[in-house]
């Protein structure tokens, strides 16, 4: 797997698969997956990857630092601000690329948006798995889950008591083999605060689980994206991406 050294020297690894449009060059679609998920259990496995490329579409997938087979730093330092965002940024700088489709879910989708707030090199946006948090407080959805929730789950010896809110994040890491220290730091170290959703104006499709928890009130978020579009899918947070309907509805937008 091809990887390269982002801006401040963690190696990154990422995934292309090669595809091309039968009615001629389009941009190339970047994904980032969510919170301790990776390229392999949340594009693979639902078979997104395989539905864009029968579309026709070049597809890159980024391993976010402290996921799958990037580096997996464990101090807070190394995940503060905008580091994330950042990361996808430098990995188009090393493709060289002048224009891409960015898709992002959950975690990925707030990473999407500040990448596209930030790079101009941003020509469509779709966001899935993310409502109301992002409109406000920045990122996580914290009237469902706090960040020291999360990262106490991930680091609990006793997984029994678990609180409903958090113990998914600790299963979906240990079904994954994730490194939980790290994701631990990565939770403890984010700092959500309001984005400037006023300045995005790529063409947005916001595409959430009807049953998602961690979505809720997307219409939130699509009315402060000028133009955006919403589209609900059947599905909670972890299965919302696996219905065949969101490839569906991700394939008909890029290709609007």
């Amino acid at each position: 797997m091809p990887t390269f050294t982002s801006f401040d020297g963690l190696e990154l690894n990422y995934t292309i698969w090669a595809g091309q449009s039968t009615t001629g060059e389009r941009p190339p679609v970047v994904l980032q997956h969510g919170f301790a998920a990776d390229t392999n259990a949340n594009w693979i496995g639902p078979g997104v990857v395989a539905a864009l490329r029968t579309a026709g579409f070049t597809v890159i997938s980024l391993d976010a630092r402290g996921h799958g087979r990037s580096a997996k730093p464990h101090e807070e330092d190394r995940y503060r601000e905008d580091t994330m965002a950042r990361d996808v940024s430098a990995m188009l700088d090393e493709l060289k690329l002048a224009e891409v489709a960015l898709v992002g879910y959950s975690m990925g989708a707030i990473i999407a948006l500040a990448v596209t707030i930030g790079d101009e090199r941003i020509r469509r946006l779709v966001v899935g798995g993310v409502g109301r948090g992002i409109v406000v407080s920045g990122g996580v959805d914290t009237s469902v889950v706090t960040p020291e929730m999360i990262s106490t789950a991930l680091l609990a010896e006793d997984t029994a008591g678990l609180p409903p809110q958090s113990a998914p994040f600790r299963a979906l890491a240990d079904a994954l083999g994730a490194d939980r220290e790290a994701l631990a730091a990565l939770a403890r170290a984010v700092t959500s605060g309001p984005l400037e959703l006023a300045a995005i104006k790529v063409p947005t499709l916001v595409l959430v689980g009807d049953a998602d928890p961690l979505a809720a009130e997307p219409e939130r978020l699509s009315a402060a994206i000028s133009g955006a579009e919403l589209r609900k899918v059947p599905g909670d947070h972890l299965t919302a991406v696996m219905d065949p309907a969101f490839s569906e509805a991700l394939v008909k937008f890029l290709n609007a």
